[in-house]
């Protein structure tokens, strides 16, 4: 769907490669983009006829098991960090697909399956070395440029390049994971069934549903588990959502952490158009959940789907101001991810998410995630007060006129520093 051509593309090998390339293009005036994972639904990843700058060659992870950290290079994907952490029995929060990227995913909060238990991505950082917009190399930590470390956490890439990530890490081998999928016709009471488990769960559980087609069983719902705690307490806490009725596959089990960062890559295919949208929910209501699925019988695309993230949990405990990621007050969210092939289906498709995104505006709450903003940056509709408040927005304006007045970084979710 992203069809652009960089004039140049350069291909770093490490932090000398990138202050160079960043210099080159803040002396001639060069628009500049950032590809780390190729994940950008906005296609923030490629720039038309300007300089690409590369990460992708930059993948080295260093595990220190003893302080229990990891230094990540910031052209590595999450595939990389979960390989060497889990070598040591250790793991952070992560993004649920291994061919995310660090850099863009950590930036912007970074949601995935432990986030209830250890916090947000950037909740868990320590460290970056980020090169800046006039070419210095800069180390932002809590006691280092602490108002630079605070607004790359949720603030995106519109500071500079990070080159390298500290991560705080935890002990983490067996999970009970996996899933289980229901024919669509169960989906309404098993959308209320997973809300009970959902409040009731501890910190534990990480979890999401989803609604989706099946290549065998057609539309279907399904529900994805991480739990982190005891088997038994899992089983336990699992067991009204493994027992409803008419089940179709149960996949839930005692696994390796990494099966369930990989089971999210079976519905979202590289290679397909995409168009999405999202927002904060205040809860699963009766009358959401109605909405929702009866919307879904009708969707133009077998790879659509709907998913709701629990969040709360160690999220919700962070204050609001201790870092730039906004919003975490609401215990869910919902995205509405348009997937097809054919570029002559292009309105139908996002006609559809669109309309879904207006119906359920009346059930959303007054935030979103920034790393689920496409549509509105790629149409330049821009919500980003929504997504950060307007205490953080202007606080994050007033970081951007320092550390990058002419606004080199631009292919983001753009802060503008005027």
């Amino acid at each position: 769907m992203i069809d652009r051509r960089p004039a140049m593309i350069v291909r770093c090998k490490g932090r000398a490669d990138v202050v160079a390339a960043v210099r080159y293009c803040g002396d001639n005036g060069l628009l500049l983009s950032v590809l780390c994972g190729g994940h950008s639904v906005a296609g923030f990843s490629v720039c038309e006829g300007g300089v690409m700058i590369d990460l992708t060659s930059m993948t080295q992870v260093d595990v220190d098991p003893s302080t229990r950290t990891a230094n990540v290079a910031g052209g590595a994907n999450w595939g990389d960090i979960d390989k060497a952490t889990q070598a040591h029995g250790l793991a952070t929060t992560g993004g649920i697909a291994p061919t995310t990227g660090v850099g863009g995913y950590t930036l912007g909060g970074g949601h995935g399956w432990l986030m209830r238990k250890h916090g947000l991505a950037c909740d868990n950082l320590l460290s970056v070395e980020i090169v800046t917009a006039n070419g210095e190399v800069l180390r932002a930590s809590e006691t280092e440029n602490p108002d630079l470390f605070w607004g790359l956490r949720g603030g995106g890439g519109n500071f500079g390049v990070v080159t390298s990530f500290e991560f705080q890490l935890y002990p983490l081998e067996k999970i009970l994971g996996g899933l289980v999928i229901y024919p669509l016709d169960a989906a309404k009471g098993l959308m209320r069934v997973y809300r009970e488990v959902a409040a009731a769960a501890p910190d534990e559980l990480g979890s999401a549903v989803a609604l989706t087609t099946h290549p065998e069983a057609g539309q279907v719902i399904g529900v994805i588990v991480c739990h982190t705690g005891t088997m038994e307490a899992g089983e336990q806490l699992l067991r009204p959502l493994r027992e409803f009725k008419p089940l179709l596959v149960d996949q839930i089990s005692r696994c390796e952490y990494a099966v369930a960062q990989g089971l999210a890559e079976a519905v979202n295919p590289r290679g397909m158009r995409n168009y999405w949208k999202s927002n904060s929910l205040s809860g699963l209501s009766d009358e959401l959940i109605d909405l929702v699925v009866d919307r879904y019988r009708k969707v133009p695309a077998p790879h659509t789907h709907v998913v709701f993230e629990h969040l709360g949990g160690a999220v919700a405990r962070v204050p609001e101001n201790a870092t730039a990621c906004h919003n975490r007050q609401w215990p869910f969210d919902f995205l509405i991810a348009g997937l097809w092939d054919d570029p002559d289906d292009d309105d139908r498709n996002i006609n559809w998410v669109r309309s879904l995104w207006n119906d359920l505006q009346g059930f959303a709450a007054d935030g979103a995630y920034t790393n689920y903003m496409a549509a509105e940056m790629q149409e330049g509709a821009g919500q980003l007060r929504t997504a950060y408040g307007d205490e953080t927005y202007t606080r994050l304006r007033a970081l951007k006129k320092r550390y990058d007045p002419t606004n080199l970084f631009r292919l983001n979710q753009n802060i503008k520093p005027d």
